[in-house]
């Protein structure tokens, strides 16, 4: 295993105001200590630094440079050479591979999961894919604790296994700040064994493919509590949370490059930073993680 240490790519912002955002009062929820609000940096994949992250020990781990250049190309030409592409939306320009849960129905989902799977098996389709890679090893060390690790499931159905992503964001984020609790509480995914990930953590999960010009991950020592989510009409979203509502709230930012896979607490509003270069091509392979129950771990998109 390599060694785990606080990553130096990390930069702190100011510290969180006592009751919460000093010019946004309204803005509360869970603030995490010193030592659980840092990424750990790794040299090779360590499965027991994503159970930390699971387990709401850490706030996030980053495996450095794992993904060699050659599986990187062939996972970045099959993407953008796939007949089953599509364009993102207005809040995250660009185009994707795979399906997205956020704001529909289950039976919506499920079914554009199936639609594309063909496309995405064919995709990953290329030695030392990493995201079966990570898989197998956190199921492998999940088993140690009797603990199980598979897609999540409805009815017989399995969500998808992990989404292209491509970014194409010029405002002060390419993706606006938010969190992913809220969409995990969707009254239309009312009987989707994600909703119960809600109740412990729920992790982000990005495999760096290509990263031009080298844009941040911001995330903000704040997961927002239900009053907050209330108040700004965010309460099955997660998004938007305007940046003045998070002034002077502690953040960290991670630099993230080509090769690196890094997980993190999505419970905490977290936003990408637009790359610098109208030009640069910024490739990334997604999912989310958590909890299920206290022996079962499932994935989605």
């Amino acid at each position: 295993m390599g060694d785990a240490v606080a990553s130096n790519s990390v930069r702190l912002g100011a510290a969180l105001h006592p009751s919460g955002n000093a010019r946004y009062p309204g803005v509360t929820g869970w603030e995490g200590s010193t030592d659980y609000f840092r990424f750990v940096e790794c040299d090779e994949v360590s499965p027991s630094e994503v159970v930390d992250v699971l387990c709401g020990r850490r706030l996030g781990t980053v495996f450095r440079n794992v993904v060699p250049i050659a599986t990187r190309e062939a996972l970045i030409a099959n993407f953008l050479t796939s007949p089953g592409r599509r364009t993102r939306g207005a809040d995250a320009p660009g185009e994707y591979l795979g399906a997205y849960h956020y704001n529909k129905p289950i039976g919506a989902y499920l079914d554009e999961t199936d639609a594309v799977a063909a496309d995405l098996r064919a995709a990953l389709n290329v030695p030392g894919d990493p995201l079966s890679d990570l898989f197998q090893r956190l199921e492998d060390e999940l088993a140690l604790s009797d603990i199980e690790f598979r897609p999540a499931r409805h009815q017989g159905r399995e969500a998808c296994p992990g989404v292209f992503r491509s970014w194409l964001g010029q405002r002060e984020f390419a993706l606006d700040p938010h969190e992913d609790r809220g969409q995990c509480e969707d009254p239309k995914q009312i009987g989707f064994e994600i909703q119960q990930v809600a109740a412990h953590q729920i992790v982000g999960l990005n495999i760096c493919l290509d990263n031009g010009s080298n844009g941040q991950l911001t995330v903000w020592n704040l997961r927002p509590d239900e009053e907050t989510r209330d108040r700004f009409g965010v309460r099955y979203t997660g998004s938007p949370y305007a940046p003045e509502w998070l002034s002077g709230i502690d953040q960290v930012q991670l630099d993230v490059r080509p090769g690196d896979i890094y997980l993190f607490n999505a419970g905490h509003v977290h936003a990408v930073e637009p790359a610098r270069d109208l030009h640069a091509q910024r490739v990334t392979l997604s999912g989310i993680l958590g909890f299920a129950d206290d022996k079962t771990v499932i994935s989605w998109t």
